[in-house]
């Protein structure tokens, strides 16, 4: 892969990731998970994918996203719950591993490891 390359997606993640914090330091927790969320992730990560490697690698992405869903959803409603009770850094290491085990088992389940 070109090093070209590499550099134009560190930057790009890099200026999402430094809207979103803003965003949510400011208080706006929902503008900031809109830009997050928003589809521009995506649309960038298909779009290099398929100039990189075409189609099949990018549906196969795609794909990978929608199984693995159930576990974002768990992550992030450990996050939730746990945060008020036991703080971000407790939330995190409960959200995190919760988040991998999930995972592990949705892909060993796929037979996709």
């Amino acid at each position: 892969m070109d090093l070209k390359l590499i550099i134009l997606y560190f930057i790009l993640g890099g200026a999402i990731v430094s809207a979103v914090t803003y965003l949510g330091s400011m208080g706006k927790g929902i503008t900031a998970a809109f830009i997050a969320m928003f589809p521009v992730v995506t649309v960038l990560t298909f779009s290099l994918i398929y100039l990189e490697k075409g189609a099949e690698p990018t549906i196969s992405y795609a794909q990978g996203l929608v199984i693995l869903t159930p576990a974002w959803l768990l992550y992030l409603a450990v996050v939730i719950f746990t945060m008020p009770k036991i703080g971000l850094a407790g939330s995190l290491m409960l959200g995190v591993p919760a988040y991998m085990a999930f995972s592990l088992l949705i892909m060993k389940l796929m037979n996709a490891i």
